[in-house]
Formats: C-alpha cells, structure tokens, sequence
C-alpha cells in the first residue's frame, strides 16, 4: 500500500491496475451475452456525470435519500453512538455523508473508498476545507474486492459502514450477501452499516429515471466505451452504440444496456470483439426490493436490520444493519 500525502490528507492508493482492467473487459465481451462490470462506468467523466445524474428531476433515489436522512438524522445519529469510525463505501461527492459529518459527536475519523482517483482526492479535498479538524483517509481502492484500511486508524472506534445511493442494487442477489459478508467481516462484532436501499414500485418511475429526457444517463453509460477507449487502446466508434434501459419484472431489476447499431468488428489490445445489430453489452443491473426481502438478505451474511426509514411515498429506503454472525 502507498501511503502518500495529498492536499493534507493521508491518501491511500490501491487503484486497480489497468491490466485487471484490461482483464475484466475482454473477459466480458467475449462472453455470449456480453457484459462489462458497472464499477468501470465510474472514471473521472463518469463520476461527473452521476454527480449531474443525481440532480435531475426523473431521478428520485438521490433527494429522495437525502430527505429521509434530513428527517431521521437525529435518530440515526443517536443509533450510532459516539468514537464512531465511518467508512464510506463509493464515496463520490461524500454529499449525503455530510448530514452525518455535521451531526455525529465524536468522530473518531472519516474513510471516504472510491475507484476514480481524481474525484476521490476532489471530494476529499473538500471536506477537508469545511472540516478542518476532521481526520480525512481517502482510499482509492475497488471496494468490491480485497483491500486494505489504513493502519493509523483508531482501533477502539465503534465501525460504521455507509453504503448510501441504493448501489447494494448493482449486485445481484447472491453477489449481494457476499458483498455484506464481507462487510460485516470490516466492521467486526456489533459493528454497523448504514445504506441506502431502492424499493420496489411503478416502473413507468424506474423506467424515467434511467432514461431522463436530457440524455445524461446515456453519456453516462456509454461513457465506458470512451474509457476503453483511451485507456485500452481499443477502437469503439461511439457513434455506433447506443444506450438501453429497461424494468426487467422477472429479475426485479432494472438493466441497462449499450445496443450496437450495426454489424461491427472492434480491436482491444489485439482482442477481435464481433458485434452483430442489436447486440448489446450489459452494463449494469439495479436490483429493487421490497423490505421484508432485503431483511432475508441482509440475514443471510449475518446482519440483523435494526431500523427502516422511509419517504411517506415509499419510493426509498435508509436501512441500519447490526453485524452479528456470519
């Protein structure tokens, strides 16, 4: 682990290297039904468009989150305690994180994880401005895999994991309880984890906010093929695919797709990837639940849901989990 120091933060480096990247690319479109892994949708443009994502009006799981943190704060910080430890995972902009930075007494430390370097080290920048006095350890690290928490952190801190922004929905169902697994193995006995998780509900909804009449969830998804791109040496021609979202019932999900507009033939790094019309590349799955289903879940890699909050309309839901075993 590099451990340097950047804009008066103790930064942590374990961003995945292109070769695991390369890997994970034509190891994907190569498969049958072709598929790339949705953490790859996040480089530095791609954060900046889910940033833009999250303001638009066909979008509700941002400010709908938001809203139930505003309302509940006093709750959820009262739950959590003092000498808390908080580690967010997919960190972004840390905008939701600061109702919580605001209102925790006695933060231990804030350990913000992301995958896109340059926003990381942004954001982290950030709030350290505005919280001077708060010690700051961002970590550029594949959170879905393994990696390391700094080694100067306080070891008698109470752990709190914060996974907000409904992602636990981009894992599917098996995947998921691995997922939590492996956090409950991070925040140790009694520790805890805050999230966001999206509900099941209208699709007409779900169907607008993956498809948002602006067009910035399509630059956002097919943004991954300018990456590849530029950082593989491949030759997309952009102009050639086009975004596809749609509520799959069966799965509970909503998928999203990038559709070939023609027959094509593209080169990664000496790869042929053949494309026939129609043929699309599964980017990424957001998976909706119903309450009681993600309580199983969540039980499954031995968490117990503690507390439930909700928007009046039912649309989102803030979950606090305590690790037991697993």
């Amino acid at each position: 682990m590099e451990n340097t120091v950047q804009s008066s933060l103790n930064y942590y480096d374990n961003e995945p290297e292109r070769d695991a990247f390369l890997n994970d690319v034509t190891l994907g479109l190569q498969k049958q039904a072709k598929e790339l892994p949705c953490k790859y949708l996040y480089d530095e443009r791609g954060s900046i468009l889910f940033d833009k994502i999250c303001e638009l009006d066909e979008y509700y799981p941002t400010r709908t989150e938001l809203n139930i943190m505003q309302t509940y704060v006093d709750e959820i910080v009262a739950r959590l305690g003092q000498n808390v430890l908080l580690i967010e995972y997919g960190s972004g902009s840390s905008l939701k994180t600061r109702v919580l930075l605001d209102n925790l007494s006695g933060l231990a430390g804030y350990i913000p994880i992301d995958i896109s370097k340059e926003h990381l080290l942004n954001a982290a920048a950030k709030l350290k401005k505005i919280y001077p006095d708060l010690n700051v350890h961002p970590v550029c690290a594949d959170y879905t895999d393994l990696f390391r928490l700094p080694d100067d952190i306080p070891s008698s801190a109470s752990r709190v994991v914060y996974f907000p922004g409904s992602t636990i929905g981009n894992f599917n169902p098996g995947d998921a309880v691995k997922f939590l697994h492996s956090i409950n193995n991070i925040v140790g006995s009694s520790g805890q984890l805050l999230l966001g998780v999206d509900l099941k509900k209208d699709p007409n909804v779900l169907h607008r906010a993956y498809n948002d009449r602006s067009g910035i969830t399509a630059s956002f998804n097919c943004n991954i093929l300018t990456r590849i791109n530029r950082d593989l040496g491949a030759n997309f021609n952009t102009e050639q695919f086009k975004h596809y979202a749609f509520f799959n019932p069966s799965h509970g999900r909503v998928e999203m797709h990038i559709i070939s507009l023609a027959d094509q033939t593209v080169q990664i790094n000496g790869s042929t990837i053949k494309f026939a019309t129609g043929e699309s590349i599964h980017t990424e799955s957001s998976y909706k639940y119903t309450v009681h289903e993600f309580t199983e879940l969540a039980g499954k890699a031995g968490f117990t849901v503690e507390r439930v909050w909700t928007d009046e309309d039912e649309l989102f839901s803030v979950q606090l989990l305590r690790a037991g075993a697993s």
